[in-house]
């Protein structure tokens, strides 16, 4: 972790802001991490390790998204998929890309949200002899130009899902196709690259398929995940406090030094209670998403404190304050379920 520490104080928070809007710039970023082995920290031993403990990564997950919200949103894709290969029944695929995942030789991304969304399936997988046929619309893949391929989620006939890999790129083969769209205008985190993906008959090989899942599994995974999720918040929350301190340490108002010790306090004790709640069972799903919306509110309450204290500048699009603010935005809606979207409103209505 220290040299993960170091190269995100030395490095990337720097360069933070060109990151955020410039792809070459996150490149970069993306580029650092990897040379550092640092693109799969929950691989397991068996492959190369270093299967970082879940509260170590929380932190790492944590710092990044301290350091550059455009690097954590699209390093955690990668980090993603390598977990989710790693738990994968299909020996051949695991060894074809897991010892090849920390340094950048082989980088996926996701693209499974779409298994969430109600109403007829978004993308559809039919069996045939060589393994699936894969047809319709991933909404939402991050990674485009950084990740050639990436682990889709698509729909089977009995409802249950499938994973496997897809080229991430415009591609003709077997007789099915893949058209990816230009990348989306953004507020924030444009720089990662985030496309819509249209796949037509696209066949899925046995081979590439990683695992299928039983129907609704997503919303299982989304309650076990509602905390998790949350500590990139606090990571842009501790964002806004580096900017809120910066500020402080410019003009010496007591009134920005008190805020900057309360908002810190507050920071500290919903942090800490995130990774209690890390430890508890599925029953207390009501409070992990009181922890989720206290962590979102929080990130956008620091955000905007940062930008109070600094003033006019941060109106600037260049302005640190400024881009913190616009990632609490990302924050607020990254993986949000109707349930943590209620737990959310009803923080921010609280009398």
């Amino acid at each position: 972790m220290h040299e993960a520490e170091a190269f995100l104080r030395d490095v990337v928070v720097p360069r933070a802001s060109a990151m955020d809007r410039d792809p070459d710039a996150l490149r970069v970023g993306l580029e650092g991490l990897c040379q550092r082995g640092l693109m799969a920290l929950r691989r397991p031993i068996a492959y190369g390790g270093p299967e970082m403990p879940e509260p170590l990564f929380r932190d790492f997950q944590e710092e990044v998204a301290r350091a550059s919200g455009a690097l954590a949103f699209l390093q955690t894709q990668h980090q993603s998929a390598v977990s989710m290969l790693a738990r994968s029944e299909n020996q051949d695929l695991k060894e074809r890309t897991l010892p090849f995942m920390a340094d950048g030789t082989r980088l996926v991304g996701i693209g499974f949200s779409q298994l969430r969304r109600p109403g007829p399936p978004m993308l559809r997988a039919e069996p045939c002899a060589e393994g699936w046929r894969l047809t319709g619309h991933v909404p939402w893949v991050t990674g485009w130009t950084f990740y050639s391929e990436f682990l889709a989620g698509a729909s089977l006939p009995d409802g249950s899902a499938i994973f496997g890999l897809v080229p991430l790129e415009n591609r003709n083969a077997d007789g099915g196709s893949i058209r990816v769209s230009e990348p989306m205008r953004l507020a924030a985190m444009e720089a990662a690259m985030t496309v819509q993906v249209e796949l037509t008959d696209w066949l899925l090989p046995t081979g590439d398929t990683a695992f299928t899942r039983p129907p609704g599994w997503i919303h299982k995974n989304d309650l076990i995940n509602i905390a998790l999720q949350g500590f990139f918040a606090v990571g842009c929350a501790r964002a806004g406090l580096d900017g809120l301190r910066a500020a402080f340490e410019k003009k010496g108002d007591p009134a920005i030094g008190d805020a900057l010790e309360l908002l810190s306090k507050e920071v500290a004790t919903c942090r800490q209670k995130l990774a209690e709640a890390q430890s508890l069972g599925e029953d207390t799903s009501e409070e992990r998403l009181a922890l989720r919306a206290w962590a979102i509110e929080l990130a956008v309450r620091c955000a905007h404190a940062a930008i109070t204290a600094t003033g006019g500048s941060a109106n600037a699009t260049d302005h640190p304050a400024q881009r913190v603010y616009r990632e609490a935005l990302v924050y607020t809606v990254s993986a949000q379920t109707a349930p943590i979207m209620r737990a959310t409103l009803a923080r921010l209505t609280r009398g």
